[in-house]
């Protein structure tokens, strides 16, 4: 489990910090990329660390504790970043409301809003932590598969020789 951690803590901080920038976390809106990200390079990492071939299940446990740090980083760090950014935010979404039909217009503006109190903003952390952590386990299962490229276990036997010469004692 030790050769898991560094990994692990390594890919939750690229996609806890990456998650958490404002405009760079407009990645996540893409499937929760920056989550994926952070599973995928535990995975990476671990694999070159790691003595023995990989496993799948290796993959989840690794993808799933970049999850939880970068869910953490996100929660203590994005959280007040959205709060800050949010007036900008407001700013940039009214002008580009601006040139929309004047009712989406005010059906976005309500809903950025909402998004935009200090609950919204800890409703809006909390989900955004969820997503990462199922997203980060998705990148380090799809992580295994890429990057270990050595041959698990023990070779099984051959087959029973069928047809053919038989011995000659």
């Amino acid at each position: 489990m030790d050769n898991k951690i560094k990994p692990a803590i390594i890919g939750g901080v690229v996609l806890g910090v990456l998650s958490s920038i404002p405009f760079v976390n407009f990645v996540n809106a893409c499937c929760c990329l920056w989550a994926i990200v952070g599973g995928l390079i535990a995975s990476y990492l671990y694999v070159k660390a790691s003595p023995t071939p990989a496993s799948a299940g290796d993959g989840a446990i690794v993808g799933a504790i970049a999850g939880i740090v970068g869910a953490l980083i996100s929660l203590v760090i994005g959280i007040p970043l959205a709060i800050a950014a949010s007036s900008m935010m407001q700013g940039l979404m009214l002008n580009w409301l601006s040139n929309m039909d004047p009712a989406q217009a005010d059906l976005f503006r309500r809903q950025f809003e909402a998004g935009s109190t200090v609950a919204g903003a800890i409703v809006n952390g909390l989900i955004q932590a969820v997503l990462l952590f199922v997203f980060a386990v998705i990148g380090g299962l799809i992580g295994i598969p890429l990057f270990e490229k050595r041959k698990g276990g023990t070779l099984p036997p051959p087959p029973p020789a069928t047809g053919g010469a038989p011995y000659a004692a």
